[in-house]
């Protein structure tokens, strides 16, 4: 199954990156340290995320490489300290594969759904060591992650481990008790149980999204989109009537608002 060409193109990117880095390459590459490329990693991920949003190949293509560049970029990096080489972190990843996919390789019983799958490999992840401790079947999520989308990863690890809900209406049940004690903890005046009683709040909202099979993260990133884009009309509108925000009433913006959201309905309509 292995492609020439395709190793050929991989092994003339690893060349391309050891000479970006050697004493006759480029000095922006060289001055690079692991933490130096932490941002450039972030931004490429992000424009990856986006361009699946988008949906369109040409641009898909392109942000892979780029978080592919850094991948080389930061195995060249490690293979200069002599810590490891790009060889071993695919040797790494591939027995991690293979071992994690015991129905395929290892002639395991096939789970039955995708969900089964999804509870076997927790479970195997469960008992994997990792410098001597045992790690959890929650993982290890980076807290640098979204947290939304920590929340929903890790409620859904637990949910498929046993323990959850067995049905929405129970959720949305504890949705009305976290904003029971929500407005509890805002009449104490007590900041601190204030914010507990928000994020515990947030955190069953998650479960009602991962319910409804809803990524909370993304739902939240279009709504923050179309906020933008309406926020966007009032201010075109106010500029044609050489109005500020000052000189604006609420309901005049409440009204360029509702205006947006028509057209914004009647766009869609028609594509």
């Amino acid at each position: 199954m292995s492609d020439p060409e395709t190793e050929a193109k991989f092994t003339e990117l690893l060349d391309v990156m050891a000479r970006l880095r050697s004493e006759t390459g480029c000095p922006w590459d060289r001055q690079q340290t692991h933490l130096s490329l932490k941002p450039c990693l972030l931004e490429e991920t992000y424009e990856l995320i986006d361009a699946l949003d988008d949906g369109g190949a040409k641009k898909l293509k392109e942000e892979l490489g780029d978080v592919l560049l850094q991948v080389v970029f930061h195995a060249q990096i490690a293979k200069e300290d002599g810590h490891f080489t790009i060889k071993e972190v695919i040797s790494l990843l591939i027995d991690k594969l293979v071992r994690r996919h015991p129905y395929v390789f290892a002639g395991e019983p096939l789970p039955e759904d995708a969900a089964a799958v999804l509870k076997q490999r927790l479970q195997i992840k469960a008992n994997e060591k990792n410098d001597g401790e045992v790690k959890s079947a929650l993982g290890n999520l980076p807290r640098a992650m979204p947290a939304l989308a920590r929340a929903q990863s890790i409620s859904r690890r637990a949910a498929h481990l046993g323990f959850e809900w067995p049905d929405i209406s129970q959720v949305w049940a504890k949705v009305e008790e976290e904003m029971r004690e929500l407005e509890e903890a805002t009449a104490s005046g007590d900041k601190s149980r204030t914010g507990e009683e928000f994020g515990d709040l947030l955190f069953t909202l998650v479960n009602v999204a991962r319910f409804l099979d809803v990524e909370a993260e993304a739902v939240l990133a279009q709504t923050i989109d179309r906020f933008t884009r309406r926020f966007h009309h009032i201010e075109a509108k106010l500029r044609e009537a050489n109005k500020s925000f000052e000189q604006s009433s609420l309901e005049e913006m409440d009204r360029l608002w509702e205006e947006a959201k028509t057209l914004e309905a009647r766009q869609k309509r028609s594509s």
